[in-house]
């Protein structure tokens, strides 16, 4: 049931004053379009309290003393993965007993709420160095440093990935509606592999890497994509290549290649997907052709082209005109991994 709105001060006084001249309670509601139980319930709290004001509301007594809080706190403080069934236990040691829903409400108070642990690369202590090194080594660089920066990678996009975690509007008893469905297949389907690149000006090509890539068959895609990309852009002299640290691309003939080629290379810290904005770029062509729900490799691959030929050019520019910030998360964060 709806929540009634609650009567204004005036109209409570007025109801009070209209009971002492003798009017009775009907005919106070009729005069001023309240129900009678309303009026009623008015004119007994005045009587009672001789205040028809709101009373103090004490509420519920919480079943865990400030000393228990500061326990479950400094916990979970130290281990973000305590369950709510080893909080109670040791509360229950401690001298208080509470269920696991007091403990839930408890550090809700304290704006703290259960959720799913992140996935993130593993990060050993010298990758974090390297990623801190990284960063402050970086912070200084301008805008026009990185536009001056063609980064690429390689992603696997799967038939029926991403598509799995669509929502639906759907009435009580449609769930199993077509349209309300998402159509599986056993393991997933299949997948491509896609190899592309792309600088603060546009997208550049994105090719489909149909066999196992070793590092001669990296170097060919290089050749026929990377460069010919840089000539469409007309990037400025001394241009930046950026790639991470696949044995294909730190290969010494890879390395070779890139040297004959007069080609800058951006060193790279290892397990840093987040300090790439090409990540960004993976995401929001996998939200696409999601969208388009492909039904076979053949359309999921003429889809990807498609749609990445469509990324607007401002959302390549918006990635690396704001990269330092993505810097200066990885310093704040004492070189872990970042939201980016």
């Amino acid at each position: 049931m709806a929540k009634t709105k609650e009567l204004s001060k005036d109209t409570r006084k007025r109801i009070v004053d209209l009971h002492q001249t003798g009017k009775s309670e009907s005919t106070i509601g009729k005069q001023l379009g309240v129900k009678k139980s309303t009026v009623g319930a008015i004119i007994r709290k005045w009587k009672t309290y001789k205040t028809t004001d709101n009373l103090p509301r004490s509420g519920a007594p919480h079943n865990i003393s400030s000393r228990g809080v500061k326990m479950i706190m400094r916990t979970v403080s130290k281990n973000a993965r305590t369950t709510r069934g080893d909080l109670v236990n040791d509360l229950q040691r401690a001298g208080t007993t509470v269920t696991k829903v007091t403990i839930s409400n408890t550090l809700q108070r304290q704006g703290i709420k259960s959720c799913s642990a992140r996935r993130v690369p593993l990060l050993k202590p010298v990758h974090v160095q390297a990623h801190l090194k990284f960063a402050r080594e970086h912070m200084d660089d301008t805008a026009e440093d990185w536009e001056n920066v063609m980064w690429s990678d390689e992603t696997k996009v799967e038939l029926f990935g991403i598509n799995s975690t669509c929502r639906v509007w759907r009435k009580k008893n449609t769930e199993l509606h077509p349209k309300n469905t998402i159509p599986t297949v056993k393991h997933g389907g299949g997948n491509i592999m896609l190899w592309g690149c792309f600088s603060a000006k546009r997208t550049g090509r994105l090719i489909r890497v149909k066999d196992r890539m070793n590092g001669a068959m990296y170097r060919e895609i290089l050749s026929q994509n990377l460069l010919p990309s840089v000539r469409a852009m007309k990037m400025k002299r001394g241009w930046v290549f950026q790639h991470d640290n696949d044995p294909k691309h730190t290969a010494r003939a890879t390395k070779e290649w890139l040297r004959k080629k007069h080609l800058k290379v951006l060193e790279w810290p290892s397990q840093s997907p987040d300090l790439n904005p090409k990540e960004n770029l993976w995401r929001e062509l996998k939200v696409c052709v999601a969208r388009r729900q492909p039904q076979n490799i053949t359309a999921l691959e003429k889809i990807c082209m498609k749609e990445w030929a469509k990324i607007p050019a401002t959302v390549c520019a918006n990635l690396v005109k704001t990269y330092s910030n993505r810097l200066a998360s990885v310093i704040a964060n004492k070189g872990y991994v970042t939201k980016y």
